[in-house]
């Protein structure tokens, strides 16, 4: 009887064959977290514009009377040190307070961003006091730039988040 001769462990090119399977799987799971990092870091923005957004409502909220000063372009020049810290202010000071600080929040908070507010009012109903809900609508337009998920270009997207609400 013949008798084969016994193997002992694994040849080289076995060794190199499950080393580059293994190190294709690597690279498919580091894909995978840089696309899980860049789509986590897309929804943190998204989510600050939603955050700022309900609080220059909230804002406007507070001030009904005065909810035409609110109206125009927000941006790193319009950003200011607030200027109601010291003293009451009128309402048309705290509708400037309101947005030379929330302009700087938007600085601070989404990378190039800008917003635009225009509120229409709608002819009041009969009776309407100012105390009353405002009688129109407000559209509020938050843009930031962010890094797109494909890199194809390698220049940053522009994302939006608009919103029409009624303070």
């Amino acid at each position: 009887m013949k008798s084969t001769p016994d193997q002992r462990g694994f040849s080289l090119l076995e060794v190199l064959i499950s080393i580059l399977v293994f190190s294709i799987g690597l690279l498919g799971v580091a894909g995978l977290m840089v696309l899980s990092v860049r789509t986590n870091h897309s929804a943190f923005l998204r989510t600050q514009a939603s955050f700022l957004a309900e609080s220059m409502a909230d804002r406007m909220r507070t001030n009904l009377g005065w909810t035409d000063d609110y109206n125009g372009t927000y941006d790193a020049s319009t950003a200011g040190a607030p200027s109601c810290n010291t003293a009451p202010c009128t309402p048309a000071q705290l509708a400037a307070h309101d947005r030379a600080v929330w302009s700087q929040q938007l600085v601070d908070h989404l990378p190039a961003a800008t917003a635009n507010i225009e509120c229409t009012v709608a002819p009041p109903a009969a009776g309407y006091a100012g105390s009353q809900p405002f009688p129109g609508l407000c559209n509020m337009t938050i843009t930031w730039t962010e890094a797109d998920l494909s890199r194809s270009t390698g220049t940053p997207a522009t994302q939006t988040f608009a919103w029409v609400f009624q303070p």
